[in-house]
């Protein structure tokens, strides 16, 4: 099981706070059918079973599946960032068409005040 520490995906979401994650790290398949029966409303039909992932920072371990084709995440892995908001090339075209795709304002919230403390410009 993932640490019940704070993840930080690579886009900006906090895997520890995902759905999917929760139930995954719970093993509890009720939350899986009810996570999958909510996320088929955007468009794809996932089943429970669709429902298992460790967090998108893990290497090795369960992935959701569009975490698996993540080009943001694959391309911090490349670079060996924990997550975008420590690439220097941050925010970019990549990036911000993911999100735009996400509707997830709170992961670029999220990344933006990762900068900041990196840039030492405060919280």
């Amino acid at each position: 099981m993932a640490s019940s520490k704070r993840m930080v995906a690579a886009c900006g979401l906090i895997c520890t706070e995902c759905p999917a994650f929760i139930a995954t790290q719970g093993n509890d398949d009720e939350k899986r059918r009810k996570v999958a029966e909510e996320w088929s409303a955007w468009g794809e039909k996932l089943v429970p079973q669709d429902i298992n992932c460790d967090g998108c920072v893990q290497v090795g371990g369960r992935l959701f599946k569009f975490c698996t084709t993540c080009e943001v995440r694959g391309c911090a892995l490349e670079r060996k960032f924990e997550n975008c908001a420590h690439c220097g090339d941050y925010p970019c075209q990549k990036l911000d068409k993911l999100l735009k795709s996400m509707d997830a304002p709170k992961a670029k919230e999220n990344l933006d005040g990762i900068k900041r403390g990196l840039t030492g410009q405060g919280a």
